[in-house]
């Protein structure tokens, strides 16, 4: 009763007009009235921010703020991962040999998040990591490690909502949300990072371009709280024993290790 009450509020919030309607706003120059109130509900860290607050223009802006030069940092180890987005750590896991993996208690097809065969059949057995960025959170994506982007694509066209009660109510948002996925070629084998969107607006922006990236280089951004999920082949990573989820991280902060496969006993 609750999943079909709550698929229904969501159809009905988010249609297409209703979507434009929240983008148009949150773009135009009478969203910066509601730019006070909302960093003050969301207790947004000001003094990180490469701006001041007064000279945020549109509600969209403050969404996509870039951060101080020195606010966060990457250890430059090739091997270590480093957390792409600001955010909380929702899950991680292994993908079963039927590329299955279960978050919140629903099942979802990696192979139908990614939309492609031949690139599922890197990670099965591999291992998944989830981070939910909220409004409040920094929206722009940095590489996790360095290498060479194999490959872009794009699926999907709407989104639901993808907090802890879309994940356990929605119709599986992150394998049928829009998302853009990047898959990287780095030293020790194959990651895709997966960018979903989120509800009423599905605007993931690419910036970066070119093929090689460098480990903290900004990759893209989204305009609205969403999520990221991480991909790695089997035997090819092993997680930072200090994070157990939920548990909160900032762009550059450890995540694990990077192992070749043919290393690992």
């Amino acid at each position: 009763m609750i999943s079909a009450l709550y698929r229904i509020l969501i159809e009905l919030t988010n249609g297409r007009l209703t979507s434009a309607i929240l983008k148009r706003f949150a773009t135009s120059q009478l969203s910066r009235f509601i730019i006070p109130s909302f960093a003050k509900v969301y207790n947004l860290n000001l003094k990180e921010m490469e701006k001041n607050l007064n000279e945020f223009s549109t509600l969209h802006d403050l969404f996509t703020r870039r951060l101080k030069r020195n606010a966060r940092s990457h250890d430059p180890a090739t091997n270590i991962v480093s957390s792409p987005v600001d955010g909380v750590l929702e899950d991680f896991g292994i993908i079963n040999k039927s590329n299955e993996i279960t978050v919140k208690g629903k099942s979802y097809s990696i192979g139908e998040m990614l939309g492609s065969d031949e690139v599922l059949a890197k990670y099965l057995e591999g291992t998944y990591m989830i981070i939910y960025l909220s409004p409040s959170n920094y929206h722009r994506i940095h590489s996790p490690i360095g290498g060479e982007i194999t490959e872009q694509w794009t699926l999907g066209r709407k989104s639901y909502p993808v907090n802890k009660h879309g994940l356990k109510y929605g119709r599986r948002p992150l394998s049928k949300n829009y998302r853009r996925i990047s898959e990287i070629k780095h030293d020790f084998g194959h990651m895709a990072v997966v960018k979903v969107g989120a509800m009423f607006v599905n605007s993931i922006e690419i910036v970066h371009e070119g093929s090689k990236i460098a480990k903290g280089e900004e990759l893209a951004y989204f305009t609205f709280g969403s999520t990221v999920v991480l991909l790695f082949e089997k035997n090819s990573f092993t997680l930072n024993p200090d994070l157990k989820p939920p548990s909160s991280v900032v762009v550059g902060q450890k995540l694990g290790e990077l192992v070749k496969r043919d290393e690992k006993k």
